[in-house]
């Protein structure tokens, strides 16, 4: 039996010097020391010896279990320790290395083009408000001079979340809510999303729109085309086109409608999709605050005047960035939006 103990731990002690993870140290304990394992099974065996043998094979057998024990703990540091280097020079961080560059995100156009506009209109004295989304029927016709058969009020231009409630169809409810809270002199501009029942090359359910408004004593129509042939020179160049043409709209009196030179065909008009052929592209909607509006929120039309206009982002986008579409604003092609980074 002596003989054996000594091969099977000379044996275990080559095995182990030939280990190199962990596992496989761990397989050897099991072999030779397990509940089943082959030293364990000697020491089982030891009654069978002769007895006055058994003192001398037993101590052997204990001091060969116990070198085993501490070669295995040795074992295990060892590969334990080639491991964890290994692991630190697979996970090894060179610092030298350049960084891989966050991508970073950018303001849309049509956000880029609301601040543009907005800026210069603050420049001009005019502060930001805003309101909801969600208006009442009051603040978005009746106050605004919308008669009760008046066809904007209709299904199929506005998106009514019950009787009385609906997404604003403009920006202009804000005017009111605005004069109802404050006295003039009122100089205001109001960026936000609008919607409407309409979808095509150039126009959208959901757009953006921004209303202006300034409300003083002796506004008059001189002021309103001055500030807004000023406003669309600072956005489209010194050089731009504008036309005024009378219209109606029932919150202004009188009313126009303010064209500039189409950008997209240079004015020429000739087969352009975004004119249709006339040359020119209608961007504004503005008048005379009419005193019907006046007398809505409570100001004398006798002592205060004032004019409003409204302009729709995405067709001013349209025409700076010579963008022929207007779903391409909201189609969230990577391609189109990194343009404007």
């Amino acid at each position: 039996m002596l003989e054996g103990l000594e091969g099977l731990y000379q044996d275990a002690l080559a095995a182990l010097q030939k280990a190199k993870s962990t596992s496989e140290v761990e397989q050897l304990r099991v072999r030779y020391l397990g509940r089943n394992g082959e030293l364990t099974l000697l020491v089982r065996s030891l009654r069978e010896v002769p007895p006055e043998e058994r003192p001398r094979v037993g101590a052997r057998l204990n001091a060969v279990k116990e070198a085993l024990e501490a070669e295995i703990r040795t074992a295990l540091e060892r590969v334990r320790a080639d491991e964890e280097r290994q692991a630190l020079e697979r996970d090894r961080v060179d610092v030298t290395v350049p960084g891989r560059r966050r991508a970073l995100g950018a303001l849309h156009p049509v956000t880029q083009t609301i601040e543009e506009i907005v800026d210069i209109f603050v420049a001009l004295g005019f502060e930001v408000a805003t309101g909801p989304d969600i208006e009442d029927d009051y603040h978005n016709f009746t106050a605004l001079n919308f008669p009760p058969d008046h066809p904007a009020r209709d299904m199929q231009d506005t998106f009514f979340v019950d009787e009385s409630y609906l997404l604003r169809t403009h920006t202009s409810p804000v005017q009111i809510r605005v004069m109802e809270s404050r006295k003039p002199p009122l100089r205001i501009v109001v960026p936000g999303a609008t919607y409407r029942h309409d979808d095509d090359l150039t126009h959208s359910p959901m757009f953006h729109q921004i209303e202006g408004f300034l409300v003083d004593e002796r506004v008059s129509m001189a002021d309103l085309k001055g500030v807004l042939t000023y406003a669309m020179r600072e956005l489209f160049g010194p050089e731009t086109r504008l036309r005024f043409r009378a219209s109606f709209f029932p919150f202004t009196e009188p009313s126009a409608e303010v064209d500039i030179g189409c950008l997209i065909c240079g004015g020429q008009g000739s087969q352009c999709r975004v004119c249709k052929g006339s040359g020119w592209l209608e961007i504004l909607g503005a008048g005379m605050i009419d005193p019907n509006v006046f007398a809505a929120v409570g100001y004398d039309a006798e002592k205060v005047s004032g004019f409003a206009f409204g302009l729709g982002v995405e067709r001013v986008a349209m025409l700076k960035y010579q963008i022929a579409d207007i779903r391409t604003f909201t189609t969230n092609d990577l391609r189109f939006l990194r343009q404007f980074v």
